[in-house]
């Protein structure tokens, strides 16, 4: 999992309600036995017409939001089904971090796990933030170390879980977060063993 410590890059806006993972990732992509091709996959019908055309409308196919890396939304983002897919697309499109006041449980979790950076902040500082990128996308860093988000001549706070800020500041999965306790896994084994030896009894030399 890639880490996240301070990232510069366009934000873009999509502000619109209850933006659910079917729209994220359509069911088409979801066919797949990896996880190739995602990126083309993300907010396909909204990018794309029947043709396959771009949508020139759209605000990910501007020319000027072109390597796009925060999306700022709006509340409810990533409800609906469960689909991983979803945030695995955005990171392959590129998007580091999506910022809105509210996220879907299990989209939240699925993002956790994968190293896709997911800031709340309360309306009023939201709508600034929707206000900064709306007309056009624009330059921002978020920097996870500090908890702020700056951008020309606009610098807001966040507040984050200790432990999901520690694990995306160090790239880890849950299986790596389990792995970087390793040694005192080893060792709590060892002492159990030995205070309890009666449990490798059955072990065939």
């Amino acid at each position: 999992m890639e880490c996240f410590t301070c990232v510069a890059g366009l934000g873009a806006a999509l502000p619109g309600a209850n933006i659910d993972t079917d729209v994220i990732m359509p069911k088409a992509f979801l066919k797949g036995i990896d996880r190739s091709g995602l990126a083309r996959g993300l907010f396909h019908d909204l990018r794309f017409d029947e043709q396959g055309e771009f949508r020139t409308e759209f605000v990910l196919n501007r020319p000027d939001a072109q390597g796009v890396r925060f999306l700022v939304v709006g509340p409810n983002f990533g409800c609906g089904s469960s689909r991983e897919h979803a945030v695995w697309g955005m990171l392959q499109y590129g998007v580091r971090a999506v910022i809105g006041t509210s996220f879907a449980g299990i989209f939240a979790d699925n993002a956790a796990n994968n190293g896709l950076l997911l800031v709340t902040l309360p309306s009023e500082e939201l709508l600034m933030l929707m206000e900064y990128v709306g007309n056009e996308p624009a330059e921002l860093t978020v920097d996870l170390e500090q908890r702020q988000i700056r951008g020309n001549g606009l610098k807001t706070a966040f507040e984050i879980d200790a432990a999901r800020r520690r694990a995306l500041v160090l790239g880890l999965d849950r299986i790596g977060e389990t792995l970087s306790h390793a040694n005192a896994i080893r060792t709590w084994e060892a002492e159990r063993l030995q205070s309890n030896p009666w449990l490798t009894a059955g072990e065939v030399a």
